[in-house]
């Protein structure tokens, strides 16, 4: 039976940018789970639910995080992230996928240490394979 991830969130509030990321999820069939955040606050709020014995909050293997939200974007909620419990960060890979296409926005990126990848939007299975090959080459074995 092929290895699956427990858990993604997808850290997005362009509900139809979700519909084809948790498509693309399902094509792949990678995922026990997909759960979707709209903003920050919403995936804080999840993250800060997991780990407490509660089978409905499953942490995420793979974070799939926008930049541009309203009420907290992706760079607010990695300056809360990096306070959370180590048990709520524990193994989660965190990658910015966003249409930003800001050199900046890459360099910042690559400066947080919980930030794994940078990705631009659309996600296709290309690009999910080649993620899964760097941080999770069980899952495709």
């Amino acid at each position: 039976m092929k290895n699956k991830l427990s858990c993604i969130l997808l850290v997005d509030d362009d509900e139809p940018t979700n519909f084809l990321n948790q498509m693309v999820i399902e094509e792949l069939g990678i995922a026990e789970q997909t759960r979707i955040a709209q903003n920050g606050m919403e995936a804080l709020a999840y993250l800060k639910k997991t780990g407490v014995g509660d089978d409905d909050f499953p942490l995420p293997d793979l974070i799939l995080l926008d930049i541009n939200m309203p009420a907290m974007n992706g760079w607010e909620f990695l300056e809360s992230y990096t306070n959370l419990p180590a048990h709520q960060k524990a193994n989660v890979v965190i990658v910015m996928l966003t249409t930003s296409l800001n050199p900046d926005d890459r360099a910042k990126a690559h400066e947080i240490s919980e930030v794994t990848g940078f990705e631009t939007k659309p996600l296709t299975v290309d690009k999910l394979q080649v993620l899964l090959e760097k941080y999770f080459p069980e899952v495709l074995a």
